[in-house]
Order: C-alpha cells, then structure tokens, then sequence
C-alpha cells in the first residue's frame, strides 16, 4: 500500500524497454541524435503547434531554469502559497534568476482565483518602487490534486498578459491535469495564453525525464547557456529522449494518468462513505487528502501501508483530538486491491 508519493513508483515496462532499445550502439552526443528530433517532433504533435524542447533531470531545473530566462533586475514571479517553486524548491528560482523574488498568493485548495490574482497585481502598479511582476506560474494539476480547466488558465493568463507578464505552468503532473479535464494539451497550455511549460515524466512511470516546452519561440532568453551551467545538459539526451518516445507513444502518458486518477477516485470515493475518517477538500488528480484517527495510521504503518501527514493549516479548520491530515498519492503501478485493503483499515 503505497500510497507516499508517485515518485516512490518505478518506471513503466515501456519506458524500461525504450531505454534498453536506445542502448544499442553509438549516437551523437548533446541532443543531435535522431531519437531526440524524432522525441521533438512528437511533442509538437501533442501540442498542435511547433514547440522548443529542452530536456532536464528534474522538474525544479525545468522551473527555476525557464523562469530564470525571463529575468530582470528587481523581478517578481507572481505564484500560489503552496507553489513547489515556493515550498519545496529551497530558492532555485530566484538563485538561478540571480535575485528574483517569488511573491506567493493565497489559494484555496491550490487554485489562485482571478480575485486575489488582481488584487497582487494591483500591489504593484507601474513604475512601483517594490519590484516588476514579470512572470505568472500555475501548477497544473496543483500540489493539492485540483485541476485548473482551460477557461480558468485563460482568465489568469489574460488578466496576467495584460499587463505584460509571462505565463509559466509547472506541469509536474501535467499528464493527470489532461486526463482529469479531458481537455487537450493545447487547450490546457498555448491556446490559453500559456507561454511555457515545465513537462514532468518521472512521477508518472518515467524514470528521469523532465522538460521545458516552450510555446513561444524566443521567450527565453540564453536557455541553452543556462542549462549548461546548471548541469542540466545531457550529453546522452537518447536516453531522455527514448524515454519520452515510449512516454507518447499510442497515448501511454494518458492511459497510466487516467489509471493514476482512477485509484484516486476509488480512494475518494470510499473516504466520502466513511463513518471513520473523511476527505479534507474534493480533488480530481491523483493525490488524495484526508482526515484520519492517528489510529487508523497506525494500522496502515504496521500493515507496511505508506502516507504522509500534512500541515493542518492546509485543511483551513481544526482538527479533532486524535486526527490527522494526510496525503495519499497514486500512480499508473497503484492496484485496486491496494485501495480496497487501504480503506478497510481506516
């Protein structure tokens, strides 16, 4: 019962064959391999539009390493309270960036509404002396396993385009975003004012593949220059790249999505007709909170079962005595009967 994180999931039997057909032989090293043009070529089928392709090893080089190709003295990268770019990425933004600052919005179950969105912008007029907003980041799906819908992205991005800021999407779990709303990828990105996208495989069955995808060519300025530095350049890119092929091929990155958020479902679906616990906010992705007795997680430890206790605060009400917030994440290796034995216990 592995229900910690999705990143605690192997890779697919796909991936692992697409990275054992790439070892055979020699290929050009550095992304001039015939495999990463085919990979390139293929996310701009995705995508319905030619895109930039830049791999990396992990999604925070993808977020601080896009967002640091907009930078500018006195810059503001405008983003949710809960942001991994804010929480869990210990300054790599505005490292990278060399001194931009993160301004965090107040949210409600991950989601910045348009409100507070107007109302952050409106604290920074021109010609303000406390820095220029230059950037917009969503998370979509969001830490807290909502969804935006492509309207929602639209009415951010326009409002934030507007007045001349870029729109940045940490796409983590970008795969479960696209399979909760059904809407395409374009939808969800370009076609709603998104300029660049940081695209996560790893927490659904790759096994070290993130990229930047870019929309709006030139956005990022010296992007190549800044990989390098960073460490970020591979010089074995086919292994990246054989992994993404195996990723799109015939729609995998969606059925072991839609498989992930399927689990979820089944989990919030028993946690609602619970007379022992209950779900701290609805969610549509594949990560799942809920409230249970410290008994209950006793009892999924001591089975070997794995969760994570989650800030309280984060529920926006008082726990009883003895309760706990957790979070439980799926993934495409998630079993029905790991969902059905979890909720038995608790």
């Amino acid at each position: 019962m592995n229900f910690a994180s999705d990143n605690w999931a192997g890779a697919t039997p796909e991936v692992m064959a697409a990275l054992g057909r790439a070892n055979d032989g020699a290929a050009p090293a550095y992304g001039n391999d015939a495999l990463t043009r085919r990979v390139t070529a293929m996310f701009s089928e995705v995508f319905e539009t030619d895109v930039e392709l830049w791999f990396t090893a992990t999604g925070t080089a993808s977020n601080s390493l896009g967002l640091a190709g907009l930078s500018r003295p006195g810059g503001l990268v405008l983003c949710s309270s809960e942001a991994h770019i804010h929480v869990d990425e210990w300054g790599a933004t505005e490292f990278q960036s060399g001194g931009m600052k993160l301004v965090p919005m107040p949210q409600v179950a991950g989601r910045v509404s348009a409100a507070t969105l107007a109302e952050t912008l409106g604290r920074f007029p021109e010609g303000n002396r406390f820095g220029v907003p230059v950037a917009l980041s969503l998370t979509n799906a969001t830490e807290c396993g909502t969804v935006y819908a492509p309207e929602q992205v639209r009415e951010l991005a326009g409002m934030a385009r507007e007045r001349g800021l870029s729109v940045h999407m940490d796409g983590a779990r970008f795969a479960n975003a696209v399979a909760a709303t059904r809407a395409s990828p374009a939808e969800l990105t370009w076609r709603a004012g998104v300029d660049f996208l940081s695209f996560g495989g790893t927490k659904n069955g790759c096994w070290a593949a993130e990229a930047i995808v870019v929309f709006s060519p030139g956005k990022l300025r010296d992007l190549a220059a800044r990989r390098q530095r960073a460490g970020h350049t591979f010089s074995k890119s086919r292994f990246v790249a054989a992994q993404f092929e195996a990723y799109l091929t015939d729609g995998n990155w969606l059925r072991w999505a839609g498989h992930a958020n399927a689990m979820a479902e089944r989990l919030r679906a028993g946690l609602r007709g619970a007379k022992a616990a209950r779900l701290g906010w609805e969610s549509e992705a594949n990560e799942v909170f809920a409230v249970l007795s410290t008994e209950a997680i006793a009892r999924v430890r001591a089975a070997g079962g794995t969760l994570y206790e989650w800030p309280a605060e984060a529920l926006g009400e008082a726990l009883g005595e003895g309760e706990e917030l957790v979070r439980l994440v799926t993934s495409w290796a998630t079993k029905a009967d790991e969902v059905e034995r979890f909720l038995g216990m608790v």
